[in-house]
């Protein structure tokens, strides 16, 4: 059961959106309190998971509570970067560590705030994706922050609600790699324009619309150029089935069962999809052939909206977030906000071999 991990970034704000007591108070102090208040509403998470009698895992809501980190940094953030890659400050000095006697597959969140000599501060989070998937954690977050912030209640009410979930099939993902004999991946991120993503928009639409199709989002833009660089620079043999999978959110399809439509459920409402195809088609097709695979009918989810890049704590929301990935021998690609809320979008990769990133990288870029 993994402990997500992400590193949330602030700079220092001259004008601070605090009221009542706190403007005085620093960020760890103002979001420990509103952690606590947040809680009240939330409280499965200060719990711990356990297991059924009939082996499913279940939450033991006792008085565990929450494990709530303060760390200071004499240096500024923009003496390490703002944690840009590669980052200059361990990421375990930026997480909140397992407490002594805890055990770490049985914690449902952590937080560490760390405080810079500039004004700036960094939110540590380690939240198990066995109780809440994304935008579950990104309303807990945002929750903290309205609170934060002065508000009286939380605006969203939390529904737990999980027997509304009608178990799903299981996913057909394959097997995962063996750790022992793997490749190491190289972490690589990069920063799309806008105008990189409307050119591959504009030129599909065109087709589309001549041929009567439906349009396509920013997210298949750069899953399709991102699923197609890679397949091109790992130099798979032509007759290699590559795959690729995401997470699609549920919510829409589950509302009408969901209490009240789902607004306020944060648990886990996603299913893992799978496009498979030889690699010689992938490689061999244009961008926009490989947006009109099967997987452009899916529901698909846009991660760059679930909701971390507007958490605000009283500080403005966070310059960029950074999600941590522990395995190497995975890959992976995630899309986020770029920094400081430019346009275009944040691709963070982990999924060739260090001697291909380069080839990885200029596919990647390139306008064809």
């Amino acid at each position: 059961m993994a402990l997500i991990e992400s590193l949330h970034v602030f700079k220092p704000a001259l004008d601070r959106a605090i009221g009542g007591d706190d403007v005085a108070v620093g960020p760890a102090r103002t979001i420990e309190r509103a952690l606590a208040r947040a809680l009240v509403h939330y409280y499965p998470l200060a719990g711990r998971l356990a297991f059924s009698e009939s082996g499913e895992v279940c939450v033991d809501c006792g008085n565990a509570g929450v494990w709530f980190t303060e760390a200071e940094a004499s240096c500024s953030l923009e003496d390490v970067d703002y944690l840009e890659y590669p980052m200059m400050v361990p990421k375990d000095e930026l997480l909140p560590p397992t407490p002594a006697g805890e055990e770490e597959r049985e914690l449902v969140l952590l937080v560490q705030v760390t405080a810079f000599a500039c004004g700036g501060f960094v939110v540590g989070f380690r939240f198990s994706h066995a109780v809440a998937d994304g935008p579950g954690a990104a309303q807990f977050m945002a929750a903290v922050g309205e609170l934060a912030r002065g508000a009286g209640g939380v605006s969203v009410e939390p529904v737990w609600g999980r027997d509304a979930i009608p178990d799903p099939a299981a996913a057909v993902i394959g097997s995962l790699p063996d750790p022992a004999g793997a490749k190491r991946l190289e972490y690589l991120a990069v920063d799309i324009s806008a105008d990189y993503i409307n050119h591959f928009k504009n030129q599909y639409n065109a087709e589309a619309h001549a041929a009567g199709g439906a349009w396509c989002s920013a997210f298949e833009v750069l899953i399709a150029k991102a699923w197609r660089s890679r397949t091109r620079a790992a130099g798979f043999e032509p007759d290699t089935t590559v795959n690729l999978c995401f997470a699609m959110n549920a919510r829409p399809l589950l509302h009408a069962s969901l209490p009240r439509g789902g607004a306020g459920f944060y648990g886990n409402c996603y299913y893992i999809m799978r496009v498979s195809a030889p690699a010689a088609k992938v490689a061999g097709s244009s961008v926009t052939e490989v947006i009109t695979s099967d997987y452009r009918t899916l529901l698909v989810s846009d991660w760059t909206r679930l909701g971390f890049a507007e958490v605000d704590y009283g500080w403005g929301p966070p310059a960029h977030v950074v999600p941590l990935t522990n395995l190497d021998y995975i890959a992976t690609c995630i899309l986020v906000r770029p920094w400081a809320h430019k346009p275009g979008a944040r691709l963070i990769t982990q999924c060739v071999t260090p001697d291909r990133v380069a080839a990885f990288h200029e596919g990647l870029l390139d306008l064809n």
